[in-house]
């Protein structure tokens, strides 16, 4: 059973950043693009960024040049880090498989990302 568990998030000031980790078990985590997306609230799930198994990166317009995702495969593990935050990066950040993957993974609990001006 595939488990994805997100950390990391909080409230930080406008301008600030954060790190955020996603823990995957259950899955060949090596040979997986992997995906990090968020919810805002009143607002569909978005991708943000996603890593191919190669390592090659994709970033959303609305975060390119703040946002970073990384991974490591010795430890399965994707990061996301947030630099110059701003209010409207404010959203439940989950990590799942990449979205060009022709499954989903259950979706995590994700983690809160508040962003105050």
């Amino acid at each position: 059973q595939v488990q994805l568990v997100e950390s990391g998030g909080g409230l930080v000031q406008a301008g600030g950043s954060l790190r955020l980790s996603c823990a995957a078990s259950g899955l060949i985590f090596s040979v997986y693009a992997m995906g990090w997306y968020r919810q805002a609230p009143g607002k569909q799930r978005e991708l943000v960024a996603d890593i191919t198994a190669g390592g090659r990166t994709n970033i959303a317009n609305s975060v390119k040049g703040r946002f970073t995702i990384s991974r490591d495969n010795a430890k399965n593990m994707v990061y996301l880090q947030m630099d110059s935050l701003k209010p409207e990066d404010t959203a439940v950040y989950y990590c799942n498989v990449g979205p060009g993957s022709s499954w989903t993974a259950t979706w995590g609990q994700g983690t809160q990302v508040t962003v105050s001006s």
